[in-house]
C-alpha cells in the first residue's frame, strides 16, 4: 500500500516510491514531468482538457465501486493481477457492478504511465492498464528516466498505438496538467489516503481479497433487490 499526504501539504517537487505528487502553489509545472527524448509540448493557452472517466460495466448496474490506484503501486498492480478479473467476470459483466478506474500520482512515471493508458481512448484503456500492470517490475525498474520510458513506448506500441500518437500523448504540456489538476481535486474530495483505495457505493474501503470483496458486494446487490 502506497500512502498519500494530505493534499493540503502539496509544495513544488517530487516524492518517489511512497509518497505523494507535488505541485507548485500557482499550478503544476509540466516541466518536471519531461519524458526523456521528447520535446514537451509548449503551454501556449493552459487550456484545460476534459479528462475522460474511464468505466467499465452497466450504467445502470447497481453497485458502483470506484478504484484509486497509481501504476507504480505494487499493491495495485496485486490486485489487477490476482483480483480484478474475477470482479470483472462475475460482477461487472453481469451488470452487477459498474466499475469506474482513477488515477492517483506518486511521481512522474505514474503520469507517463497513465498517458499511454489513456493515449488509446476508453476503447484501449483497460487493455493498456493490465499491460502496465502486469509488465510493472520490467518497466519501472529499467533503471534510468528514458529506459522507462522506453518501456511504456513499448507497451504502447503493443497495444497498437502508432509511435507518433505515443509521442504526442507524452508530450501533451496541457493534458499532463489537467491530469495532475483532476487527481488532486478527486483525492481531496473523496479523502484518498492511500492506494490501492475504493469506493463502493460511497462507502470507503481498502484493499481486500477477492472472498472479501465478494462477500461486500453481494451484501449490497442483495439490499439493492
Amino acid at each position: 500500500m502506497k500512502r498519500i499526504f494530505p493534499i493540503a501539504l502539496l509544495t513544488a517537487g517530487m516524492v518517489l516510491g511512497g509518497g505523494f505528487l507535488l505541485t507548485q502553489g500557482g499550478g503544476t509545472n509540466t516541466s518536471q514531468f519531461a519524458v526523456p527524448g521528447a520535446a514537451m509540448a509548449q503551454e501556449a493557452n493552459a487550456e484545460t482538457k476534459e479528462i475522460v472517466e474511464m468505466v467499465l460495466g452497466a450504467e445502470d448496474a447497481p453497485v458502483e465501486i470506484i478504484e484509486y490506484a497509481s501504476y507504480t503501486c505494487p499493491h495495485c498492480a496485486n490486485f489487477h493481477t490476482n483480483v480484478f478479473d474475477d470482479i470483472k467476470k462475475n460482477y461487472i459483466e453481469t451488470g452487477k457492478v459498474k466499475f469506474v478506474y482513477r488515477e492517483v500520482y506518486f511521481d512522474k512515471y505514474g503520469i507517463w504511465a497513465s498517458l499511454i493508458a489513456r493515449c488509446g481512448g476508453e476503447e484501449k484503456f483497460f487493455g493498456i492498464t493490465d499491460l502496465i500492470y502486469k509488465g510493472q517490475k520490467e518497466w519501472a525498474r529499467a533503471g534510468s528516466d528514458g529506459a522507462i520510458a522506453d518501456e511504456l513506448r513499448k507497451i504502447g506500441k503493443l497495444a497498437g498505438i502508432g509511435q507518433d500518437e505515443v509521442e504526442a500523448c507524452l508530450t501533451d504540456a496541457n493534458y499532463i496538467r489537467s491530469l495532475v489538476e483532476w487527481y488532486q481535486a478527486n483525492a481531496e474530495r473523496d479523502n484518498i489516503q492511500s492506494t490501492p483505495s475504493f469506493l463502493i457505493d460511497g462507502e470507503p474501503y481498502s484493499n481486500m481479497s477477492y472472498a472479501e470483496f465478494a462477500e461486500t458486494l453481494d451484501e449490497k446487490i442483495a439490499a439493492k433487490e
